[in-house]
C-alpha cells in the first residue's frame, strides 16, 4: 500500500480507500449501463458473440471514462481522477481529446 500511496501521491489510507471505492463503483456502473445502451442501439446477443461483445466493450469504455471523473468528483477526489484520466488518454494516444 505504501508504494501505491507514493506512486499516486496519496496522503492517507482513507483517501486510498475512497480511490479504490470510486474505481469499484465506476466499473460496476459502466458494466451495468452498457446493457440498456446496447439494447437501445439494438445490438443483441443473437448477432453473435463476435459482434455483441466488441460493441459492448466499445460502449463501456467512454461510459467508464465519464463516470470515473464524475464519481471522483462526488467523492471529493476530482483532481486525482482528472489527472488519472488525462494520463490514461495520453498513453492510449488520445491526448488530442484534451487539447482546447
Amino acid at each position: 500500500m505504501k508504494k501505491l500511496k507514493e506512486r499516486w501521491n496519496v496522503q492517507t489510507n482513507g483517501q486510498l480507500f475512497i480511490i479504490f471505492l470510486v474505481f469499484a463503483i465506476t466499473g460496476s456502473s459502466a458494466a451495468k449501463l452498457a446493457a440498456p445502451i446496447t439494447e437501445f442501439l439494438e445490438i443483441k446477443r443473437e448477432l453473435g458473440w463476435y459482434v455483441y461483445w466488441p460493441f459492448r466493450i466499445l460502449i463501456i469504455f467512454p461510459v467508464y471514462q465519464v463516470l470515473l471523473v464524475l464519481f471522483g468528483w462526488v467523492f471529493g477526489e476530482f483532481e486525482f481522477f482528472w489527472g488519472f484520466e488525462k494520463k490514461m488518454l495520453r498513453r492510449m494516444g488520445l491526448g488530442f481529446l484534451l487539447k482546447k
